[in-house]
């Protein structure tokens, strides 16, 4: 209830900012008709830029209207087969969703980070706070394909990488969810680092199994043992709540709800550094030749393009 109230506010607030910004065009527009002045131009010009971005962002949103799409989200990533250079495509994603989760003012907690022998991650867990969070970040969910010449290949020869993103809501205390005790299987052990003095010297890092599920969450970025256990608890029961209602929702639809392998055939999105450049979701088939702009965060449009089509307003 607290959650869809500050999602009406928020919307509420943005119509406003736009019909406000609105307003202000069409008087700059009346005033340029009576003095036609460059300067005047040049103001209305950024004006409408600025009123055009806004819109867009408001029509975006208005398409968010899933129950937890105004939540903050628990964003995952798990590189597939392929080792090392799996784990550097690992790392590549990591840098581009922050990069993205700066340029949209998302704060993001490190909850989980297990970094790759040689190179890369082989697993990272965040929590990305900010209104519609989730909204925006569950059009990411699926396998990323990456198709380039190995740095770690000596005979650089081309390689084709997967990825898979993984997205929940953070659920709040309205939700319930039977976790039973001894359906729990909670260990610790070590946190790991790049090396001295952050090294954690005690078990402080939890690992926790549902064992009836098989799901598993882990935490090791608190301090103490005990608040990497009650961060992995809250993470663990927006997982279920996750699991339980994409169950839910497959029984109504006949659909069975099986989990996508991270390998060919499954990708939702490739991105192609030889032999030309391209980045193009598959779902959408929208396309973009300019990889590195969207390696830096620029992947909006894709995250647009896919709302649209999802709500029936693309394809």
């Amino acid at each position: 209830m607290i959650k869809s109230l500050k999602a009406k506010k928020e919307i509420l607030t943005e119509e406003c900012q736009v019909l406000g910004l609105y307003e202000d065009l069409l008087a700059m527009i009346d005033l340029y008709k009576e003095s036609p002045d460059q300067s005047l131009a040049v103001e209305g010009s950024e004006m409408f830029k600025k009123f055009t971005t806004l819109l867009e962002d408001f029509e975006l949103k208005l398409l968010l209207d899933d129950k937890y799409d105004f939540s903050n989200a628990y964003f995952s990533i798990h590189p597939g087969a392929g080792g090392t250079e799996s784990q550097d495509w690992a790392q590549m994603l990591f840098r581009m969703y922050t990069r993205w989760f700066e340029r949209n003012n998302f704060q993001y907690e490190l909850i989980d980070i297990l970094p790759g022998e040689i190179a890369g991650l082989k697993s990272v867990t965040l929590l990305v706070k900010g209104p519609y969070s989730y909204g925006f970040l569950k059009c990411e969910k699926g396998v990323h394909r990456l198709v380039r010449i190995s740095p770690f290949d000596s005979n650089a020869r081309r390689h084709t990488s997967f990825c898979s993103v993984d997205v929940f809501p953070e659920v709040d205390d309205e939700v319930s969810v039977d976790i039973r005790p001894e359906d729990l299987r909670v260990d610790t052990y070590r946190s790991s680092g790049a090396g001295g003095q952050h090294v954690n010297k005690t078990d402080s890092a939890v690992r926790i199994t549902h064992l009836p599920t098989n799901t598993v969450v882990q935490c090791q970025t608190e301090r103490s043992q005990i608040s990497n256990r009650n961060s992995a608890m809250k993470m663990l029961h927006a997982k279920l709540y996750e699991l339980e209602r994409q169950r839910m929702e497959d029984e109504m639809s006949g659909i069975k709800g099986d989990k996508k392998e991270i390998s060919w055939g499954s990708q939702i999105r490739s991105y192609v550094f030889q032999p030309y450049t391209m980045v193009k979701d598959h779902r959408t088939s929208h396309e973009v030749g300019n990889i590195q702009r969207v390696m830096d965060g620029d992947i909006q449009e894709f995250v647009k393009e896919y709302l649209l089509f999802s709500k029936g307003k693309r394809g």
